[in-house]
């Protein structure tokens, strides 16, 4: 459920989602064909409303049309891949080291 109210905001290296009370964002690093999400936070007055899901939904959209991979810190951002098996292709491969 691509969002196209989500925008990449390359200067602040998050993804922002703005709404009446807010914006929701999800910080990320990017480096070698690879979006790194550390942490993602939406306002307190809309939590457990799905925006937070939304924020994502849109981002991994763009990540997928720019053909990126995912590395997701962010314990949100996994679970929702997690949760949804269509996006697990984004996943980068996992490196020992």
């Amino acid at each position: 459920m691509p969002n196209d109210d989500v925008r990449n905001n390359i200067a602040a290296n998050r993804y922002e989602l703005d709404t009446e009370q807010g914006t929701a964002f999800s910080d990320y690093q990017r480096r070698d064909g690879a979006i790194t999400f550390t942490h993602t936070v939406v306002p307190k007055a809309l939590q457990g409303r799905g925006i937070a899901s939304r924020l994502i939904a849109g981002a991994l959209a763009d990540v997928r049309a720019k053909h990126l991979k995912v590395v997701p810190l962010c314990e949100f951002v996994a679970a929702y891949i997690q949760r949804h098996p269509e996006e697990q292709d984004l996943l980068a491969a996992r490196t020992s080291g």
